[in-house]
């Protein structure tokens, strides 16, 4: 009587079992490795664990508090936490996102993130445009390296 209550138990634990392999999909399926787009449908969250299970990195910055140019370069360089020669102007940042990093070793990926990125007067379509342009530029960098690049953004 035991006995068959044991194996009633473990069969009804292997038919609780699938079958079927469970299968996951890749994080960030469908969107390029070298991109910079729109953050839409994508999460903050989702996306730092998607860069922690592809072992990339993971750069996160909040520009809501930013008003100009020189404020949104003070938040990425404390935010990126860039080195200290940062010469907070766009091509510095271009510099700061490419040549030290690439010389530092091996790169797996990096996911990017600049969240409420301003729209006014001292931070207008062109300048947003500049930026944004920076980040394209760093992503056609790395992807000549074979080496992934996505930048997502929102705007204020």
């Amino acid at each position: 009587m035991k006995r068959d209550y044991f194996l009633n138990i473990e069969r009804a634990a292997e038919m609780d079992k699938s079958l079927r392999p469970q299968i996951t999909e890749p994080p960030l399926r469908g969107v390029r490795s070298n991109i910079v787009q729109s953050i839409r449908a994508h999460r903050v969250p989702e996306l730092q664990d998607a860069a922690s299970a592809l072992g990339h990195h993971f750069l996160y910055a909040n520009l809501a508090p930013a008003l100009s140019k020189q404020d949104i370069l003070d938040l990425l360089a404390q935010q990126f936490i860039l080195p200290a020669h940062f010469g907070k102007n766009f091509d510095a940042l271009y510099d700061c996102m490419t040549d030290p990093v690439h010389k530092s070793g091996p790169q797996p990926g990096f996911i990017v993130v600049l969240e409420q990125i301003p729209a006014n007067a001292k931070f207008d379509k062109e300048a947003r445009e500049q930026l944004l342009d920076i980040f394209r530029d760093t992503a056609d960098y790395w992807g000549d390296r074979k080496i992934p690049f996505r930048c997502f953004y929102s705007f204020l």
